[in-house]
């Protein structure tokens, strides 16, 4: 049997996460790192993402950071080929770039729509579509997406959101079945409540005043609806990305992965 330690090692391997300055992102990439993979990271923040690889290069990882608006096809498929010039492949792709969006269904327009699913879905195709062309030329590898919790709780007020992140694991699951002969594992993560930039703006009164008791609200609402009394934080979604980058998870793909507290268990 090999080494219990060994099946996550990434030595060798090359890996593009997006949105990955800061966050989920940059908690995953560090941790494929710190595994042995060599690092691609991108997102529409470059000094975010080079303060993130420097942080990793000072560790003893191998990392570059690039700019990318996963809106624009040819900016992630720039990405990609970023990965296999400076590594010569491509064994992971983290497509974790994304944005928040609040307001009820009703008042949704038409342009903050095509943000969303330009960002979350078209971002997503995009990653995957760059990421199965590398990835067939080298006998394979492991896709991983990011969805929410809010596919599995509807919550007024989260609908546009939840749409796009149903449509990810959708796509993912359906592309599972299709590049599976090529050795491609594609899976999805479903984060429940995790300390990001994105909580942050619960900080924020609607005037854009800051109201530190309405985030204190806020994450207490998100404690009440884990068995467990807590929420989570960037790295336990980096442990799911490393288990689902290695070995060790050979035989999954296609699955919804659930770090949540049990936030989402029927009751």
């Amino acid at each position: 049997m090999r080494d219990a330690q060994q099946i996550f090692r990434l030595d060798g391997r090359a890996a593009v996460v997006t949105g990955a300055a800061s966050g989920i992102g940059r908690a995953a990439a560090e941790m494929l790192a710190a595994a042995g993979a060599r690092v691609v990271l991108g997102d529409l923040d470059l000094a975010g993402a080079e303060a993130a690889a420097a942080a990793i290069r000072a560790d003893g990882g191998s990392a570059v950071a690039q700019r990318v608006d996963v809106s624009r096809k040819e900016q992630v498929d720039a990405l990609v080929a970023r990965a296999v010039s400076e590594f010569g492949r491509l064994d992971v792709l983290c497509n974790v770039a994304g944005v928040p969006a609040d307001g009820p269904l009703a008042a949704v327009g038409e342009e903050e729509f095509d943000r969303l699913v330009a960002i979350h879905v078209k971002g997503t195709l995009f990653g995957c579509q760059a990421a199965i062309e590398a990835m067939s030329r080298s006998g394979g590898g492991s896709i991983i997406n990011v969805a929410s919790a809010a596919i599995d709780l509807p919550v007024p007020g989260y609908g546009l959101y939840a749409l796009c992140k149903a449509a990810i694991t959708q796509l993912t699951q359906t592309l599972a079945t299709e590049v599976g002969a090529a050795g491609i594992r594609v899976n999805v993560l479903a984060p429940g409540a995790t300390l990001t930039k994105f909580t942050e703006r619960h900080l924020k009164r609607p005037d854009g005043s800051l109201d530190p008791a309405r985030y204190d609200a806020f994450v207490k609402a998100m404690q009440g609806r884990s068995p467990l009394g807590r929420v989570g934080e960037p790295i336990d979604q980096a442990w799911l990305v490393l288990y689902l980058a290695s070995d060790a998870s050979r035989f999954c793909t296609g699955q919804i992965w659930r770090a949540n507290g049990g936030a989402t268990i029927p009751r």
